[in-house]
């Protein structure tokens, strides 16, 4: 038997389930993008909200093109469930928080109808990098019109993606499409609408084989849309809310509501973000298939360490970084959390602007050393030759991959024009860092170093250095 709302009450007594009535009310959000991150982390939050009796807070869950999980979902009422574990053990639970779910390609019309819904006041987006498209634009912008014109109050649009200014980026998305008959819409936006910046942080790895396994022992049903992630889980989103009495709802739910996003913001996006890159580029090429596989090695543990202490820390306004900095690295290292390193490369080109440049930038505005970063960079050269060590090859998934792979194809008897050609990109690497001699030699270097001796030689002669 599936997991479903029939098989609920069949559930082992100390497996968490949903207690709310799911099918009575209309959802209060909107979600674009229904992966496995949101269903781990903002979901979970929004079950916990309704467990406590507030039925605002259901899901109308948005697949953007992928039919297959909308109708595993569906087939399932919405429901899976999630393996939080971590150093003090694990637990399982099923959030009920999903009660409809269309997909945005297909069902473009219902996705409109239903962001301009009575009962929505919210929609959150967990679309990647790559999603913020002016087609996207075009949809969000074509349901709040359509609330406008019903006379319907403003909503809250919640970016939860790793973008910086995520808040300000989709508002003015939205914006770039409007038209010129749309003053009235426009100034409906910017009154009653509110584009909260947030910043989100759980580690949540694509289901495996594994997980569905342990599922169906734990449940004893089977469930194809189960889940793993750990205990630590943040949400700090801006204080900027259609409805204001939100922030203390949030609040209870464990969010963190402040004025200051932009901190939390850059701490993750360079020393979590920026470092789980790295070491998923090291792995790809050296045949390590984890996260916990890269981190378990002490001279990449050393890398990651010194990687944020000295070239990404000196330059961010989050306080705390050091006790990040060890949180991270014994999350990197959790034994349950099978992250594949070939899911964290996904949309390199798309990341890396966002992690890396503006830590590079700052060393060099302070004359401080960028060896490490320079080393990442040469790792990134190697990879797009698309075969690992072992002579295994590997796709890159990168909407870039082609010209990636083009300018990378000849670094073996071509090492410096190589380097020179994809560090010459500007949509990877600003204006600044193309032009910057001394960081191009720095690359140059370590990746003469990897490709005559290997990725962890390198990284071994850099920690040790």
């Amino acid at each position: 038997m599936h997991l479903c709302a029939l098989a609920l009450a069949s559930l082992p007594a100390d497996i968490h389930t949903p207690t709310y009535d799911r099918r009575r009310h209309a959802p209060g959000v909107v979600h674009l993008g229904l992966g496995a991150f949101h269903r781990a982390h903002q979901a979970m939050v929004f079950d916990q909200l309704l467990s406590t009796g507030d039925t605002r807070w259901g899901i109308h869950g948005v697949g953007m093109n992928r039919p297959d999980l909308v109708n595993l979902l569906r087939a399932q009422d919405g429901l899976y469930a999630v393996r939080v574990a971590d150093g003090s053990g694990l637990k399982w639970q099923v959030p009920g928080a999903l009660w409809r779910m269309d997909v945005a390609a297909t069902e473009r019309e219902t996705v409109v109808q239903a962001i301009a819904a009575p009962a929505t006041r919210w929609v959150t987006l967990t679309v990647t990098e790559k999603g913020y498209t002016p087609a996207l634009g075009q949809l969000l912008l074509d349901g709040l019109r359509l609330r406008q014109q019903s006379g319907l109050p403003g909503i809250t649009v919640a970016s939860c993606d790793n973008l910086q200014g995520n808040g300000h980026k989709l508002l003015a998305l939205v914006k770039a499409t409007a038209t010129p008959q749309d003053p009235l819409l426009l100034r409906w936006l910017d009154t009653q609408c509110a584009f909260p910046c947030s910043m989100v942080d759980r580690i949540v790895p694509a289901a495996t084989a594994e997980v569905l396994a342990a599922a169906s022992q734990a449940l004893g049903l089977r469930d194809d849309a189960s889940l793993s992630t750990e205990g630590f889980w943040e949400w700090v989103i801006e204080d900027r809310f259609a409805d204001p009495e939100d922030a203390a709802l949030l609040q209870s739910a464990g969010v963190r509501v402040t004025g200051d996003v932009h901190s939390y913001e850059e701490a993750k996006l360079r020393m979590l973000n920026g470092s789980h890159t790295a070491m998923a580029l090291m792995g790809a090429i050296t045949g390590r298939p984890f996260i916990a596989s890269c981190i378990g090695v002490p001279h990449i543990r050393t890398f990651v360490h010194q990687l944020m202490g000295q070239e990404v820390a000196p330059h961010l306004s989050r306080s705390d970084w050091a006790d990040y900095r060890t949180a991270l690295i014994a999350r990197f290292g959790n034994p349950y959390l099978k992250h594949s390193v070939h899911q964290i490369a996904t949309d390199s080109s798309q990341k890396i602007p966002q992690r890396w440049p503006p830590s590079v930038l700052g060393q060099i505005a302070h004359g401080a050393p960028l060896e490490h970063h320079a080393l990442a960079a040469a790792v990134f050269v190697r990879y797009t030759l698309a075969v690992d060590e072992s002579g295994q090859a590997y796709a890159l998934n990168d909407p870039q991959a082609e010209s990636l792979m083009t300018l990378g194809a000849a670094q073996r008897t071509e090492p410096e024009a190589c380097v020179r050609a994809l560090l010459g990109r500007e949509d990877l690497w600003g204006s600044a860092l193309p032009q910057h001699a001394a960081w191009i030699a720095r690359v140059i270097h370590w990746h003469q170093q990897i490709l005559q001796h290997g990725v962890d030689h390198a990284v071994q002669q850099l920690t040790e250095a």
